[in-house]
Parts: C-alpha cells; sequence; structure tokens
C-alpha cells in the first residue's frame, strides 16, 4: 500500500508541471529580436573622390557636400601621406607621413555663436 502512495505521489509531482503547461492559456508573443533594417544614407553624405595625377604623383582628394576635407598624395617614388583640414577652416594638416603620430582625434563644431 506504501508503494502505491509513493508511486501515485511520484506521479503527481512529475505530471502536474505537464499539465500546467498544456493548459489552455495562450503564450505571449515572443519580441522581435532582429537587428534594425540598414537605411541607406543621402548621397550627399558619401566622399566625392577626385584622383589627378601631377608631376610623376597622384593625387586624391576628398569632398563632402563638396567641401574638401582631406587630401592624399602618393609620390611616384617616395611615401605616401595624408593632408587633413582638422578645424574646417582650410588649413590643411600632415596626418600620415613617417614621423607623425597616427592618432586623429574628431574635432566637430557643434555650434558656433
Amino acid at each position: 500500500m506504501r508503494r502505491k502512495h509513493a508511486l501515485i505521489a511520484l506521479l503527481v509531482v512529475i505530471a502536474a508541471p505537464v499539465l500546467a503547461q498544456t493548459s489552455g492559456a495562450e503564450k505571449p508573443p515572443v519580441p522581435d529580436t532582429r537587428p534594425p533594417v540598414m537605411v541607406p544614407l543621402e548621397d550627399s553624405l558619401e566622399p566625392q573622390v577626385t584622383i589627378r595625377k601631377r608631376e610623376g604623383s597622384t593625387v586624391e582628394e576628398y569632398r563632402v557636400n563638396g567641401k574638401l576635407y582631406k587630401i592624399t598624395v602618393t609620390p611616384e617614388h617616395g611615401v605616401p601621406y595624408t593632408l587633413v583640414d582638422q578645424q574646417g577652416d582650410g588649413s590643411f594638416v600632415v596626418v600620415d607621413a613617417p614621423g607623425t603620430p597616427r592618432l586623429s582625434v574628431p574635432m566637430w563644431v557643434i555650434g558656433t555663436f
């Protein structure tokens, strides 16, 4: 008799969670976990690159909205270097040349008064 009670108790312990899961209650919908859809940027934000051959070297000019912000010069004999307009005022600084640091800190103009 004791075995019968133990067997019934064991069945109740095992069957109770199964019965609770199969009740008529609907499960909540699973949230959408996909990453957001990539939206293409405006064409005006992509840099326009102009490549010119000049006196044995190649000059690449990078512009956004018509404003020149970077020049890369690749000489025929020598090491290429990059000039960048860091302040946006038209004065270019050598950034990527031998002996210069390779770190370029972003300096955006947030607002002017």
